[in-house]
């Protein structure tokens, strides 16, 4: 995998199904749509006995659009330094709330990393960008920043 390209769209997409946090990461993305994040990929959940299919799409030049199981998220670069993250935006509800995701992307393009950051050293009631920067950055060696790791493969040739 390459180093820390931390784990974002798979986990934010898989967990997503409760936004937390009333604000992204970064107020703007911090780069462009990667295009190797493109595509459909599937997740086999051993818990439920079934796979999870997410579906990444470009919206525009620095904003993804993703699907999980019948619910649409925005998605789009956060990165702080060298920690790779995505704010993930809910446009299901009318809360538009937000949840934050590490990835990683194998050296191959074949598997997508996720990892949600948990709301234990990041709580939901911070609401300031500045403020949840901070925090991440501080908390980025802390295994307990970060619910466990699902692995996402490309479902599509790229």
């Amino acid at each position: 995998m390459k180093p820390l390209l931390l784990t974002w769209l798979a986990a934010a997409l898989l967990c997503l199904a409760g936004c937390d946090y009333d604000v992204p990461i970064t107020p703007e993305p911090t780069r462009p749509v990667d295009p190797r994040l493109v595509e459909s990929w599937a997740s086999y959940e051993p818990d439920e006995q079934k796979v999870e299919l997410l579906n990444v799409r470009k919206l525009d030049d620095t904003h993804y659009v993703v699907s999980i199981d019948r619910d649409i998220y925005r998605a789009y670069h956060s990165d702080l330094g060298t920690l790779s993250f995505v704010s993930v935006q809910d446009l299901n509800s009318d809360d538009r709330k937000y949840a934050y995701y590490l990835w990683a992307l194998s050296d191959d393009g074949r598997r997508l990393s996720l990892r949600r950051v948990r709301q234990e050293l990041l709580p939901e009631k911070v609401k300031d960008p500045a403020t949840i920067q901070r925090l991440l950055r501080e908390n980025a060696a802390s295994p307990r920043l970060f619910e466990a790791e699902q692995v996402f493969t490309r479902k599509t040739k790229g």
